[in-house]
């Protein structure tokens, strides 16, 4: 016979959103079964650019990224290193007129959430931050934003939740959700089954079946960000930096290596993707232009990974409204990575307090409730 958990929350999903839930969980006192089809933090929460940045969100999104700020600056108390994060701040360029005009706007927009944003103009950059390239005419400044090493960060949530009691199974895909009662009743591949009242849907971009299953269908896609890193330089980029209107974002860690994304690559399969050379000729061209202390320098490696898009790039977060004791998180859409730990803490509060004290609404399932199955 197969064996049988029986726990208080079954979550599907080891990436960054998953086992942070499961973390704050055991915090709260609550038992725990985090399920992950290969090794936690191993996907899109592992492989994407690292960005630790508020600057950019929607607005409806600050909020979350305000709490998330004040997980991310106790790291170590949290999870037990700190995974190279750096306070660096995140740059933002204008490359015209109308992109400055943009950033000003959202710097008007966003004084309320105390992220003390600073205009610079063409000058203030020359003199500030003179290895960016004379393609931009200005910028916007977060001083307290940054970058870490998503590698160490994602999976060392799940090592901590581990260490707090939480199970964690790895190299186990689920196979079946059923109802059991009132509980549901997972069943994995190597033939263990899980029961239990609740049970949180973060499986990043694979979540819509499981949506769609309760009959609540989303209009997810796959997305792969194109990622590159250079060999070691001389260090020079003193920020985390992006463009205004998207496109590439580039940061330099202290060993001299600088991640550079931007653009897509493509599906091998359900579970690989790869960047394709004319993909990163285009983005060392635009990186070159924006910064030119990258001429000459060599690629050392490429990769990309699968995350899940919806049409307003907004997640998914929050209770089902077809089943009681089902709550999502997924669909970030390139941006979990600095929310992720404030998304995990709120499933926790969902769980085991039946609301928020961060306002979720604009994430609710509800807004697809016309979509074809």
């Amino acid at each position: 016979m197969s064996a049988l958990v029986e726990t208080d929350v079954v979550i599907i999903g080891g990436g960054i959103v998953g086992a942070s839930a499961a973390l704050f969980l055991r915090r709260r006192g609550m038992e725990v079964a985090l399920i992950e089809r290969d090794y936690c933090g191993s996907r899109s929460s592992g492989v994407n650019f690292g960005g630790v940045r508020r600057q950019g969100r929607p607005l409806i999104q600050l909020p979350l990224a305000q709490r998330a700020h004040a997980i991310w600056n106790d790291l170590p108390g949290h999870i037990g290193i700190d995974g190279e994060l750096v306070r660096s701040g995140h740059l933002k360029l204008a490359r015209s007129d109308e992109d400055m005009r943009s950033l000003e706007r959202y710097e008007a927009e966003t004084r309320g959430f105390d992220m003390g944003l600073e205009l610079l103009g063409e000058d203030d950059i020359r003199r500030r931050y003179p290895w960016v390239g004379k393609s931009a005419v200005g910028a916007s400044l977060c001083p307290a934003d940054g970058h870490a090493n998503p590698r160490l960060i994602s999976p060392a949530f799940a090592v901590a939740a581990k260490r707090l009691g939480a199970h964690v199974y790895e190299q186990t895909p689920v196979v079946r959700v059923e109802d059991a009662g009132d509980d549901f009743l997972v069943t994995a591949g190597d033939g263990l089954r899980f029961r239990a009242p609740w049970l949180l849907n973060c499986a990043g971009a694979w979540a819509a079946g499981l949506a769609l299953q309760y009959g609540e269908p989303v209009p997810m896609r796959a997305g792969h960000p194109a990622m590159l890193v250079t060999e070691p330089l001389p260090v020079f980029m003193t920020c985390s930096t992006g463009v205004e209107g998207g496109g590439i974002y580039a940061r330099q860690v202290a060993r001299g290596n600088c991640v550079i994304g931007g653009g897509q690559g493509f599906a091998l399969d359900d579970r690989r993707a790869r960047v394709d050379q004319q993909a990163v000729v285009t983005l060392l061209r635009q990186a070159t232009t924006l910064f030119p202390s990258l001429h000459g320098a060599h690629v050392i490696r490429t990769w990309s990974g699968t995350e899940g898009y919806l049409p307003d790039r907004q997640p998914v977060i929050g209770f089902s409204r077809m089943r009681r004791g089902l709550v999502h998180g997924f669909g970030f859409a390139g941006g979990g990575f600095q929310i992720g730990p404030a998304v995990g803490d709120v499933l926790a509060e969902l769980v085991c307090e039946g609301a928020s004290r961060t306002p979720i609404e604009p994430f609710s399932i509800q807004r697809f409730q016309h979509v074809a199955a």
